[in-house]
């Protein structure tokens, strides 16, 4: 028995998911723990959830994803940007919706590097004339 999945990648910061979606009842499996577990803050479940509810389709797709690297804010961006293109796969009149709420689109913020001679990336160390 096969059953028909669709993959995809999702970015956000420094963290990466790859996301599968197989059709079922609607549960979100993130690194072989439930979406509850993972997540403590409702705020970030709801940024998981918003691709699903935004096609209504949440009860119709099991989400298995494995995310890695950066905090747990740029992992459910990068989550909800990969539930995004999969659910593109399922059904490309899907698009316009997704399009329209920006989660299509890769967030291209990303920490500034520190440069040499500064304290950081932006702070210099204190100026003194004499």
């Amino acid at each position: 028995m096969a059953t028909e999945s669709y993959q995809a990648v999702g970015r956000r910061k420094t963290s990466i998911a790859r996301v599968r979606l197989i059709k079922g009842s609607g549960k979100i499996v993130i690194n072989n723990e439930p979406l509850d577990n993972y997540f403590g803050s409702e705020t970030l479940k709801m940024i998981v959830r918003q691709p699903l509810e935004t096609t209504k389709s949440l009860n119709q797709f099991d989400v298995y994803a494995n995310v890695f690297g950066g905090g747990i804010s740029g992992q459910a961006g990068a989550i909800r940007h990969g539930i995004s293109r999969a659910l593109l796969e399922v059904n490309t009149e899907m698009r316009p919706s997704l399009k329209k709420a920006g989660f299509i689109t890769r967030d291209p913020r990303m920490k500034e590097r520190k440069k040499y001679g500064q304290k950081g990336a932006r702070k210099r160390f204190q100026f003194s004339k004499r």
